[in-house]
């Protein structure tokens, strides 16, 4: 089996594919995060949108979204800081950097990413570039 591309440690299918193939929810939002990351690496682009909050889909480009995870090689994920976000919260930041290479460029992702809970899930609910 092999390792979890969210940089857990875990294998891929005790960590991150439940998550994106349906069959539980992310419990934290650093969970969210990291499966997020994944999803980008399977190209699972349905998960990419389900897990957007629901109030902040409407401007969300699916194409544009599938172009990226294909045309990308996704080097690592490091999650640089987390508040809030546990069980039992409603709402959590994950900060994190995404490195990854397009047309043979490597390039660096860093961004402090909101996350809130609506209908008992987490969702990601949009991002800045920490300052």
């Amino acid at each position: 089996m092999s390792i979890c591309p969210c940089g857990s440690g875990r294998p891929f299918g005790d960590c991150c594919a439940p998550y994106i193939q349906g069959k539980s929810l992310p419990p934290t939002a650093e969970a969210l995060m990291r499966s997020r990351y994944s999803a980008y690496l399977e190209q699972a682009i349905d998960y990419l949108g389900d897990t957007l909050h629901p109030d902040h889909r409407d401007d969300w480009d699916r194409d544009a979204t599938r172009r990226w995870a294909a045309n990308a090689e996704w080097l690592g994920l490091e999650i640089v800081a987390c508040e809030a976000g546990q069980a039992g919260d409603q709402e959590g930041w994950v900060e994190f950097i995404a490195t990854f290479s397009e047309d043979g460029v490597v390039k660096r992702h860093r961004e402090r990413s909101r996350f809130q809970v609506a209908d008992g899930r987490w969702y990601y609910v949009d991002g800045e570039v920490p300052k």
